[in-house]
């Protein structure tokens, strides 16, 4: 008699509780999701990151301050009584050449910060969008789940 109970036990367990076979499929849907998409998002963060790193390292120092008082420094030593005519020519125009290279590494430096502000809002919307499909798919299963259970 025993034996009995638990074989219908079992077999109502296996006709009437769907918990183990909606979970294996909700795995089933997690892991194909994420080879589908292969970590798009991780690569495009990595990449993103990779870029920024480069142009900090391509960026003048911080300090152009330093720079700045050096280079008055120079030129107050050409206008000085025994200039070397030479020198200062050069030195006037290194000058001039460098106001102008730090004036267009801002601007350029400007733009892409702009440039990946934008970038990182793109990535934002994205994953706004990809959290709330996969919120509203969730919930439809749970909603389907509680359905089954009661």
């Amino acid at each position: 008699m025993d034996k009995i109970a638990k074989d219908v036990g079992d077999v109502q367990s296996r006709l009437l509780d769907h918990r183990p076979v909606i979970n294996a499929e909700i795995r089933y849907f997690v892991r194909e999701f994420e080879e589908k998409r292969g970590y798009r998002e991780s690569r495009l963060l990595e990449n993103i990151n990779k870029s920024v790193l480069e142009a900090k390292e391509q960026m003048p120092p911080a300090n152009s301050g330093d720079m700045n008082q050096q280079l008055s420094e120079v030129i107050k030593r050409c206008k000085s009584p025994h200039p070397q005519p030479h020198f200062c020519l050069l030195v006037h125009e290194l000058g001039t050449q460098l106001k102008a290279n730090m004036e267009q590494l801002k601007e350029d430096w400007a733009e892409f910060l702009k440039e990946q502000q934008r970038l990182k809002e793109e990535v934002d919307e994205e994953h706004a969008r990809a959290v709330g499909q996969l919120s509203a798919k969730y919930s439809e299963k749970k909603k389907e789940l509680a359905k089954f259970t009661l």
